[in-house]
Protein backbone atom coordinates (compact mmCIF):
# COMPACT_ATOMS: atom_id res chain seq x y z
CA UNK A 1 0.00 0.00 0.00
CA UNK A 2 1.23 3.44 -0.92
CA UNK A 3 1.79 5.76 1.83
CA UNK A 4 5.02 8.05 0.33
CA UNK A 5 3.23 8.55 -3.09
CA UNK A 6 0.12 9.20 -4.74
CA UNK A 7 -1.79 5.77 -5.46
CA UNK A 8 -2.25 4.53 -9.05
CA UNK A 9 -5.47 4.18 -11.27
CA UNK A 10 -4.94 0.35 -10.78
CA UNK A 11 -4.28 0.98 -6.97
CA UNK A 12 -7.41 3.25 -6.10
CA UNK A 13 -9.73 0.64 -8.38
CA UNK A 14 -8.03 -1.90 -6.36
CA UNK A 15 -8.93 -0.99 -3.76
CA UNK A 16 -12.51 -0.89 -3.68
CA UNK A 17 -14.57 -3.01 -0.58
CA UNK A 18 -11.38 -2.95 1.62
CA UNK A 19 -11.29 -2.14 4.93
CA UNK A 20 -8.87 -0.31 7.19
CA UNK A 21 -8.00 -0.16 10.38
CA UNK A 22 -9.41 2.20 13.32
CA UNK A 23 -6.83 4.15 15.21
CA UNK A 24 -8.45 3.89 18.34
CA UNK A 25 -7.23 3.16 22.06
CA UNK A 26 -9.09 3.44 25.90
CA UNK A 27 -10.11 6.97 27.12
CA UNK A 28 -9.79 8.95 23.97
CA UNK A 29 -11.53 12.78 24.23
CA UNK A 30 -12.61 12.55 20.96
CA UNK A 31 -13.23 9.18 18.22
CA UNK A 32 -14.22 10.77 15.06
CA UNK A 33 -16.10 8.73 12.49
CA UNK A 34 -16.39 8.94 9.21
CA UNK A 35 -18.66 7.64 6.88
CA UNK A 36 -16.43 5.06 5.29
CA UNK A 37 -13.09 5.17 3.62
CA UNK A 38 -12.55 6.59 0.02
CA UNK A 39 -10.69 4.95 -2.46
CA UNK A 40 -7.43 6.63 -1.49
CA UNK A 41 -8.19 5.47 2.48
CA UNK A 42 -8.49 2.28 0.66
CA UNK A 43 -5.71 2.11 -1.16
CA UNK A 44 -2.97 3.30 1.25
CA UNK A 45 -4.84 2.19 4.59
CA UNK A 46 -5.26 5.57 5.95
CA UNK A 47 -8.51 7.70 6.94
CA UNK A 48 -8.64 10.83 5.10
CA UNK A 49 -5.83 9.99 2.85
CA UNK A 50 -6.86 12.12 -0.40
CA UNK A 51 -5.28 15.18 -0.25
CA UNK A 52 -8.60 17.02 -1.70
CA UNK A 53 -10.25 15.90 2.40
CA UNK A 54 -9.56 18.67 4.49
CA UNK A 55 -9.76 16.40 8.07
CA UNK A 56 -6.37 17.04 9.03
CA UNK A 57 -6.12 21.05 8.48
CA UNK A 58 -9.45 20.99 9.86
CA UNK A 59 -8.34 19.64 13.12
CA UNK A 60 -4.87 21.95 13.51
CA UNK A 61 -7.45 25.07 12.70
CA UNK A 62 -9.91 24.16 15.45
CA UNK A 63 -7.10 23.79 18.04
CA UNK A 64 -7.51 20.05 17.93
CA UNK A 65 -3.80 19.55 17.24
CA UNK A 66 -0.54 21.80 17.37
CA UNK A 67 0.43 21.16 13.74
CA UNK A 68 -1.20 19.69 10.30
CA UNK A 69 -1.04 16.09 11.12
CA UNK A 70 -0.65 13.69 7.73
CA UNK A 71 -2.67 10.63 7.41
CA UNK A 72 0.14 8.44 8.29
CA UNK A 73 0.28 9.82 11.72
CA UNK A 74 -1.18 7.96 13.64
CA UNK A 75 1.13 7.72 17.11
CA UNK A 76 0.74 11.23 16.96
CA UNK A 77 -3.07 11.45 16.68
CA UNK A 78 -3.68 8.95 19.56
CA UNK A 79 -1.29 11.12 21.48
CA UNK A 80 -3.29 14.73 20.99
CA UNK A 81 -6.24 11.74 22.85
CA UNK A 82 -7.70 11.73 18.94
CA UNK A 83 -9.11 8.38 16.99
CA UNK A 84 -10.47 7.56 13.76
CA UNK A 85 -12.82 5.25 12.47
CA UNK A 86 -15.99 4.91 10.43
CA UNK A 87 -19.76 3.92 10.12
CA UNK A 88 -19.06 1.38 7.73
CA UNK A 89 -15.34 -0.12 7.16
CA UNK A 90 -15.96 -0.54 2.90
CA UNK A 91 -14.03 1.40 0.53
CA UNK A 92 -15.97 2.83 -1.97
CA UNK A 93 -15.96 6.18 -4.44
CA UNK A 94 -18.42 7.70 -2.69
CA UNK A 95 -20.45 7.55 0.21
CA UNK A 96 -23.50 7.41 -2.12
CA UNK A 97 -22.57 3.52 -3.09
CA UNK A 98 -23.24 2.98 0.70
CA UNK A 99 -26.86 1.23 1.64
CA UNK A 100 -29.05 2.64 4.66
CA UNK A 101 -28.81 -0.34 6.42
CA UNK A 102 -25.44 -0.86 5.91
CA UNK A 103 -25.14 2.92 7.95
CA UNK A 104 -27.69 1.42 10.52
CA UNK A 105 -25.54 -1.21 10.98
CA UNK A 106 -22.43 1.17 11.42
CA UNK A 107 -24.63 3.30 14.32
CA UNK A 108 -24.47 -0.15 15.85
CA UNK A 109 -20.55 -0.95 15.14
CA UNK A 110 -19.95 2.39 16.72
CA UNK A 111 -22.38 2.15 19.69
CA UNK A 112 -19.76 -1.07 20.62
CA UNK A 113 -16.80 0.65 20.04
CA UNK A 114 -18.14 3.76 22.06
CA UNK A 115 -19.21 1.26 25.16
CA UNK A 116 -15.52 -0.65 24.42
CA UNK A 117 -13.31 2.34 24.35
CA UNK A 118 -15.19 5.20 26.63
CA UNK A 119 -14.03 8.38 24.88
CA UNK A 120 -15.56 11.39 26.01
CA UNK A 121 -16.90 12.50 22.87
CA UNK A 122 -17.55 10.76 19.60
CA UNK A 123 -17.74 12.92 16.46
CA UNK A 124 -19.72 11.64 13.76
CA UNK A 125 -18.30 13.40 10.52
CA UNK A 126 -20.91 13.82 8.29
CA UNK A 127 -24.30 14.79 8.68
CA UNK A 128 -26.82 12.93 6.13
CA UNK A 129 -25.00 9.68 7.08
CA UNK A 130 -25.83 10.59 10.93
CA UNK A 131 -29.02 11.09 10.04
CA UNK A 132 -29.79 8.00 8.33
CA UNK A 133 -27.33 6.04 10.63
CA UNK A 134 -29.37 7.16 13.64
CA UNK A 135 -32.89 7.33 12.52
CA UNK A 136 -32.49 11.36 13.16
CA UNK A 137 -33.77 12.81 10.05
CA UNK A 138 -33.67 16.44 11.48
CA UNK A 139 -30.28 16.14 13.62
CA UNK A 140 -28.17 19.39 13.03
CA UNK A 141 -24.40 20.13 13.15
CA UNK A 142 -23.24 20.26 17.00
CA UNK A 143 -23.91 17.90 20.22
CA UNK A 144 -26.62 15.71 20.07
CA UNK A 145 -29.00 15.15 22.53
CA UNK A 146 -28.50 11.23 23.04
CA UNK A 147 -25.31 9.19 24.01
CA UNK A 148 -23.32 6.05 22.88
CA UNK A 149 -22.33 4.69 26.35
CA UNK A 150 -21.06 7.53 28.35
CA UNK A 151 -19.93 9.11 25.69
CA UNK A 152 -21.08 12.55 24.25
CA UNK A 153 -22.67 12.14 20.48
CA UNK A 154 -21.68 15.30 18.17
CA UNK A 155 -22.27 15.72 14.36
CA UNK A 156 -20.12 17.51 12.32
CA UNK A 157 -19.86 18.77 8.85
CA UNK A 158 -17.44 15.79 6.47
CA UNK A 159 -14.53 17.25 5.73
CA UNK A 160 -14.61 15.68 2.12
CA UNK A 161 -13.67 18.12 -0.73
CA UNK A 162 -16.72 17.04 -2.03
CA UNK A 163 -18.60 18.91 0.63
CA UNK A 164 -18.61 22.32 -0.73
CA UNK A 165 -21.04 23.83 1.57
CA UNK A 166 -18.19 24.19 4.12
CA UNK A 167 -14.87 25.21 3.41
CA UNK A 168 -11.77 25.46 5.94
CA UNK A 169 -13.12 28.75 7.68
CA UNK A 170 -16.59 26.94 7.83
CA UNK A 171 -14.88 23.94 9.06
CA UNK A 172 -12.52 24.92 11.71
CA UNK A 173 -15.11 27.22 13.45
CA UNK A 174 -18.06 23.88 13.47
CA UNK A 175 -14.97 21.53 15.03
CA UNK A 176 -13.56 24.46 17.49
CA UNK A 177 -16.52 23.79 19.98
CA UNK A 178 -14.90 20.40 20.44
CA UNK A 179 -11.87 22.19 21.37
CA UNK A 180 -13.46 23.71 24.23
CA UNK A 181 -15.63 20.61 25.24
CA UNK A 182 -13.05 19.16 25.96
CA UNK A 183 -10.71 21.28 27.74
CA UNK A 184 -13.68 22.22 30.23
Amino acid sequence: MATDRNPSRDELLAARDRAIPDIVAADLDILFCGINPGLWSGATGRHFANPGNRFWKTLHAAGLTNRVLAPWDTDELLAAGLGITNLVNRTTATAAELTPDELRGGAQRLEALAIEYQPRIVAVVGVSAYRTAFGRPKAVVGPQSERLGNSELWVLPNPSGLNAHYQLPELAAAYRPLADAINR
